[in-house]
């Protein structure tokens, strides 16, 4: 009697364990959980974009993504165009958006100035000057290369916004310095701005 359940013990023995040999040969099926989308954190650092705005960053990959600048007009390119090789500006660039105390910036060769300046004047749409300032040499401009120059202008923004946007738009006048006071030799880069509402 004692071999009998000795022998059905050990069979029932062998059939576990080939069960479980069997049981870790069948792969448990994978079930795909749904995503959850947390959102990402970006950092709170901004930039300004070529057009004086500022801006975060954003999206999936916290990027800067500024905003398209409109198009300039072929006639107002070429117009800056013909001056780059005496004068260029870097801030603000064309049809930028420009707020009280906006910094101008750029490189003029060095018979743009005069005692190591010239003088900047903003206009608004209708031509008037609503600010005036003196664009400085960052170096020595008494040569024929060209020489890094800053300026601020502070204004009154004659944009308040609305549907009427006829005073968005303004004018920034470079002008070459001319000691001499005779017309020939009076000469002034434009760039068309706008104006932050």
């Amino acid at each position: 009697m004692s071999k009998i359940i000795y022998i059905l013990g050990t069979i029932v023995f062998v059939a576990g364990c080939i069960g479980l040999w069997f049981a870790s040969r069948i792969a448990a099926p994978v079930v795909a959980l749904p995503s959850v989308d947390e959102g990402v954190m970006c950092t709170m650092d901004a930039m300004q974009c070529p057009d004086g705005s500022y801006i975060g960053r954003t999206g999936p990959t916290c990027e800067f993504v500024c905003p398209k600048l409109p198009d300039v007009p072929d006639v107002t390119q070429a117009a800056i165009l013909a001056k780059a090789d005496m004068i260029t500006l870097a801030s603000p660039v064309p049809l930028g958006l420009i707020e009280d105390g906006v910094t101008v910036s750029g490189q003029a060769r060095g018979n743009w100035y005069f005692e190591g300046s010239f003088p900047v004047e903003l206009t608004n749409s209708t031509g008037t000057v609503i600010a005036q300032g003196v664009a400085t040499a960052q170096g020595e401009w008494m040569t024929t290369d060209f020489v890094p120059f800053t300026a601020t202008l502070q204004f009154q923004n004659p944009y308040v916004g609305g549907p009427d946007d006829s005073q968005k738009y303004g004018t920034l006048r470079l002008k070459k310095d001319n000691p001499s006071g005779s017309s020939e030799y009076d000469d002034s880069l434009e760039i068309p701005v706008r104006f932050a509402p």
